[in-house]
């Protein structure tokens, strides 16, 4: 029962981000075609709607979180799928540029199924085999960015809207197969009354933050988070602006990320845990990530932003590692809460990086320029990714 759960986990993992990362590709154009604006105010653009998305699943992952250890798993996973799939509808249908804001603010309250995810995770895995089925959960991730940028920019040469068509249809079709095959993992008994002071983010973080160590994570996975995401925040217009990269280059690029990604995730982070332990994993991830955002720093060719994806892919051994290491610092009956402020905290980063990293763009790329550096933003991901290698080096044994 458990092994089919976890199938269902990993499988809304995965289509989510298919449907996520489809839409990467075409979303400068859908911008600039609805926006009438230029690449540089574009990218800006783009930069509210992914603080949109994340600062709506800032509000809601602990609200999710909650009511999951309260109502269960199984209601909380298929309601997010279902919200999901209605978002990208109104996405593929929107008449103006305010539309997509609609649609990612319904899309932001459903993320929060991911500390849902994570929550079943911890609910059936033991404690020593966490770590690897987090990594098979980054698999999922990896994967579905694997095939979601190809797809997307695919799809895109036909409309910039017909991958949100296709996204809304994966979701759809997801949660007709869990409706059927998701099975509760949260017993009545082990469940726990829902309270407001709780799940509201401040409160769920006051929960946790009597935990030392539980703070150290936490400021880790924040600048962690906020450097990778300058990856899906500038990723497509710097490829644009640098390299002249279409809709299928941007999807290519993005597919060979995820795929190295999930090399790493699936055949890699058992024996670095296993080996070296889960500590020591995130500093190795946090390294050769930093690395690699040099290297997209200062690229002067695709062909020098490819050589560096398998290094930067290395970022894969982070979040796996990080959340083992918290989920064993709190009791059964808070796996949902932890998750929920886990993903609370990701999201308020999520909300914040794109509106630095895309400025940071447009600052460094635009027509009244300092200095033309269109890498600016992978530059000050790398010194993020030193500075949280430097945190989790001091201590949290």
């Amino acid at each position: 029962m458990p092994n089919r759960g976890l199938a269902f986990v990993y499988l809304t993992v995965f289509l989510d981000v298919v449907g996520i990362a489809m839409i990467i590709p075409v979303t400068p154009a859908l911008i600039l075609k609805l926006g009438g604006v230029g690449i540089d105010a574009a990218a800006v653009a783009g930069g509210w709607l992914m603080f949109t998305y994340a600062g709506m699943q800032f509000l809601c992952a602990p609200i999710i979180g909650n009511l999951s250890d309260r109502f269960g798993r199984r209601p909380l996973l298929l309601t997010s799928v279902l919200a999901f799939g209605i978002d990208n509808l109104i996405c593929a249908m929107a008449p103006a540029l305010g539309w997509l804001f609609v649609g990612r603010l319904l899309a932001g309250m459903a993320g929060g199924s991911y500390a849902t995810a994570g929550a079943y995770v911890a609910d059936v895995t033991p404690p020593d085999r966490r770590a690897r089925n987090y990594g098979f959960m980054g698999i999922a991730f990896g994967v579905g960015f694997v095939l979601g940028p190809a797809l997307g920019g695919l799809a895109g040469q036909l409309s910039p809207r017909a991958p949100f068509f296709f996204a809304a249809a994966l979701s759809f079709v997801n949660f007709v197969f869990g409706y059927f095959n998701l099975v509760e993992s949260v017993g009545p008994a082990a469940r726990r009354p829902f309270s407001w002071r709780r799940a509201n983010p401040f409160g769920a973080f006051k929960a946790l933050f009597g935990r030392r160590q539980l703070i150290a994570l936490m400021a880790i996975i924040v600048i962690a988070q906020i450097a990778h995401d300058a990856n899906p925040s500038v990723w497509a217009f710097s490829g644009k602006l640098r390299f002249g990269w279409t809709e299928r280059d941007i999807g290519l690029t993005l597919a060979a990320t995820g795929f190295a990604m999930a090399l790493v995730m699936g055949g890699l982070i058992g024996p670095i845990v296993r080996r070296v332990g889960e500590r020591r994993a995130a500093l190795i991830g946090l390294a050769l990530a930093a690395t690699g955002f040099v290297g997209y720093a200062f690229a002067t060719s695709t062909m020098m932003m490819v050589a560096f994806i398998p290094v930067f892919a290395f970022i894969g051994l982070i979040e796996p590692s990080l959340k083992a290491l918290a989920s064993a610092r709190v009791p059964a009956n808070a796996q949902g809460e932890l998750q929920g402020a886990i993903t609370s905290v990701k999201s308020l980063t999520m909300a914040l990086s794109p509106l630095v990293m895309t400025r940071v763009f447009g600052y460094f790329s635009g027509p009244t320029a300092p200095v033309h550096f269109p890498g600016a933003p992978f530059l000050l991901a790398a010194i993020l990714l030193a500075a949280a290698f430097g945190v989790l080096a001091s201590g949290l044994e």
